[in-house]
């Protein structure tokens, strides 16, 4: 439904072009087409657990960055709900151009990490993305430190999970702001 969703807000929310493909056909359905119809947060917000089947991943990814964070004492993210729909647009954009971060900015936020094409389901690939990424620090040289410079930044106060399957592959963005 999140999904969805965002592919009718597509144009409300700066989110990018999803680039085609077998999602586009559903955005024309009923619900979605009047979800498109309302304010982009509001409608953003509206999804619920029952209707979001990434959301055990979606919590699951924001728990798994918040416990990686509490081992350097740093706070928690607060979950940023109102840029889910939004970052899963981005995932479906970057798995449909093959491009990671290819919609990096769309969402608003100030950093972004992405584990691109990964085996499905999302709530099995999420945790091992994390711990790759977590296990590239710590360091400060960007290039070599970039994941987990993002994941530990204390300047950030929120987190936005994004999940798409794009041909039978995972593509997850992690924007934090």
């Amino acid at each position: 439904m999140r999904r969805l969703l965002c592919l009718a807000l597509l144009p409300l929310l700066a989110c990018g072009d999803s680039g085609g493909g077998e999602d586009d056909s559903s955005a024309a359905t009923g619900e979605a087409t009047t979800a498109s119809t309302t304010d982009a947060d509001t409608a953003a917000t509206a999804t619920t657990a029952a209707d979001d089947p990434d959301e055990a991943a979606t919590q699951l990814c924001v728990d798994t960055i918040n416990m990686y964070r509490a081992t350097l004492g740093l706070a928690a993210l607060e979950r940023w709900k109102d840029a889910e729909a939004c970052s899963d647009a981005q995932c479906v954009s970057d798995g449909m151009s093959g491009t990671p971060h290819g919609a990096f900015g769309m969402c608003g936020e100030g950093a972004q990490n992405e584990c691109p094409g990964w085996p499905a389901p999302p709530a099995s690939m999420i945790e091992g993305c994390l711990e790759l990424m977590w296990s590239e620090g710590p360091g400060e040289d960007f290039a070599a430190h970039g994941h987990y410079i993002n994941m530990s930044n204390p300047g950030y106060a929120r987190v936005a999970c994004g999940f798409a399957e794009v041909n039978g592959q995972i593509w997850s963005v992690h924007n934090f702001q």
